[in-house]
């Protein structure tokens, strides 16, 4: 298969309809099927017309940690153009950094999940560009959970973050080309907006039925299988508890000193057998160590989540049945973290990961599966409706 930078790179066609001065928004993880850098080959390909390079949070090398650590602007001495961040002190690409530029093209991977900043990162840049008559061209790349399944709640807007700034379930199934045809079809943005898809891809497809090249999106997303327990367990950022930030298996690992490894499987088996009649996955005690973040340089015992079968895990179900364990079996022990998150300080980190209350207070109040399961999906059928319109793959 080809992504859209591919058939960028490939296509003559493309290319003639790439006009004026170019931006390119970027990271790491924006490599062509060679794993060669998208940068390199479009300077080859559009040489003085490409102007700047723009990043998302945690930089243009994807080197910056967690949330709220902000990437400076700087002057790229190889490739001899300005990098803007827009994860500094402005999240919007201001008018000064689009003077320059003609076309913004967006080629970013995405991992599928509301609460990952990239796509909201390309939501607010194709606001600016309308704003200062820029084309955007988004470069399709797959998404690493597949296109055809909803997972979590719309989010509410009265819990809009950098990490959802709009209305879209917990795992949208959708590409971040789909997303941004979305965007502009029912955000009310007016841009003018082209996205190159992918070839080869179709919605059922795991990130390693494609063959491409896997390259960190983030600095806490090591390999495809993140992606997998990441709309589940991303929720434990929102806890006291440690998501496996400083070891080599982030989002799969998860404890607390003060954690009984093997009582909690025990418990937490046997939560699993009374709310989910299927999961596709276990949990395995474990203690690791991290070397940052929470609990930096402390023994934790937890477990490491294995996905057995990725057909029938539904990651948000299941994190939230766990956060619900983890809320009764440990007691005064657990706390959910306090703001600030993501630069809002009036709200709770867990609140926002959610994109609503009703989550944590289902987790405080022991509520039934059934009951989580009818929020989450109320706004299904009106979303599906919508979704439809945007899809550009079978």
């Amino acid at each position: 298969m080809k992504t859209g930078l591919d058939r960028l790179i490939a296509e003559q066609t493309l290319q003639d309809r790439i006009q004026g001065r170019i931006g390119y928004l970027c990271h790491s993880a924006s490599v062509d099927a060679q794993a060669r850098h998208g940068v390199q080959g479009l300077k080859h390909l559009f040489q003085s017309r490409f102007k700047a390079i723009f990043a998302p949070q945690h930089g243009f090398a994807t080197d910056a940690q967690d949330n709220m650590i902000e990437s400076p602007h700087f002057f790229h001495s190889y490739f001899q153009v300005p990098v803007y961040s827009l994860y500094s002190e402005t999240r919007i690409p201001t008018p000064e950094m689009l003077a320059d530029i003609d076309t913004l093209i967006v080629d970013l991977q995405d991992n599928g999940t509301r609460v990952y900043t990239y796509i909201w990162t390309m939501v607010l840049a194709m606001e600016a560009c309308g704003h200062a008559g820029v084309k955007v061209v988004v470069l399709d790349r797959p998404n690493p959970l597949g296109g055809d399944r909803l997972g979590g709640n719309v989010l509410d807007l009265n819990y809009r973050s950098i990490i959802g700034w709009n209305r879209l379930p917990m795992q949208y199934a959708m590409t971040i080309g789909e997303v941004a045809l979305f965007a502009r079809r029912f955000w009310d943005i007016s841009v003018e907006l082209e996205v190159i898809p992918m070839a080869g891809w179709n919605r059922e497809m795991k990130y390693v039925q494609t063959e491409l090249p896997w390259v960190l999106p983030s600095p806490n997303f090591p390999t495809p299988d993140t992606a997998q327990v990441y709309p589940g367990t991303v929720l434990i950022e929102g806890t006291n508890l440690s998501e496996g930030r400083g070891t080599t298996r982030p989002f799969e690992l998860i404890g607390h000193p003060n954690l009984d490894a093997y009582e909690f499987a025990d418990y937490f088996h046997d939560q699993l057998q009374k709310k989910l009649s299927y999961t596709g996955a276990v949990i395995r005690p474990a203690t690791f160590q991290p070397t940052f973040d929470k609990h930096a340089g402390i023994p934790c015992n937890g477990f490491q989540v294995h996905v057995l079968q990725p057909r029938l895990f539904q990651a948000w179900n299941f994190g939230q049945v766990l956060l619900q364990a983890l809320y009764h079996f440990m007691g005064s022990d657990f706390a959910w973290r306090q703001p600030p998150f993501e630069y809002v300080h009036d709200k709770l980190p867990i609140d926002l990961l959610n994109g609503s209350e009703v989550p944590r207070q289902w987790v405080e109040q022991q509520g039934t599966f059934h009951d989580l399961l009818m929020f989450a999906h109320a706004e299904y059928l009106d979303f599906l409706a919508k979704r439809k319109e945007v899809l550009l793959y079978n």
